[in-house]
């Protein structure tokens, strides 16, 4: 158990980081799972998928839930996921 007031308010607040955190990494997921779920049955309504998607990965990333690099490369990876669909 922390000793200082310092140390105790630094717990208080590592706690209401990591409850912040995990709910948008939850949201980020879920509107990720959408656009799988959704390019794997039909190649229609995917791309407002995608922005939603997009939006939630950058969100997170600005709001230093996860890196910037790592939702820039999801979102690429998504884009192209996007692309092969509407060629298929």
């Amino acid at each position: 158990m922390a000793h200082t007031v310092s140390a105790r308010k630094r717990i208080r607040q590592s706690e209401k980081r990591r409850l912040i955190n995990k709910s948008e990494k939850s949201k980020m997921r879920t509107t990720i799972k959408k656009f799988k779920t959704a390019g794997a049955e039909s190649a229609e309504g995917t791309e407002v998928l995608m922005r939603e998607s997009v939006s939630s990965l950058y969100r997170a990333a600005g709001r230093g839930t996860i890196h910037k690099n790592q939702a820039a490369r999801r979102a690429s990876r998504m884009a192209k996921k996007l692309n092969a669909m509407k060629k298929a």
